[in-house]
């Protein structure tokens, strides 16, 4: 009997949720109104207080939208020594690289 290691498709495949999340997650959807969904209720109440309505959107945020990793530039680019046409066209450069 082998022992050890790891084997092709053994355990859970990544995303698949845990049993008690599973369970937790079908027992939420399955209540009613989740505090997202109230929270967004809120926000699109057009009756509601203005500031009723931006905390609503600033505590349904982070659920709708992530938050932008940050990204540590590795290229080198020396603009110390450069001559302004060399600096312009390094960003040039960059910017095409980028877009």
């Amino acid at each position: 009997m082998a022992r050890g290691g790891s084997r092709d498709g053994a355990g859970r495949k990544p995303g698949t949720p845990n049993k008690a999340s599973a369970a937790r997650e079908k027992e939420i959807a399955e209540s009613g109104l989740t505090p997202l969904d109230y929270m967004l209720s809120i926000m699109r109440d057009e009756n509601m207080p203005t500031d009723s309505r931006f905390e609503a959107a600033k505590a349904a945020a982070p659920y709708v939208h992530p938050k932008l990793a940050n990204v540590e530039h590795s290229g080198g680019i020396d603009v110390t020594t450069q001559t302004k046409e060399q600096r312009d066209a390094a960003v040039a450069a960059a910017t095409r690289a980028d877009g």
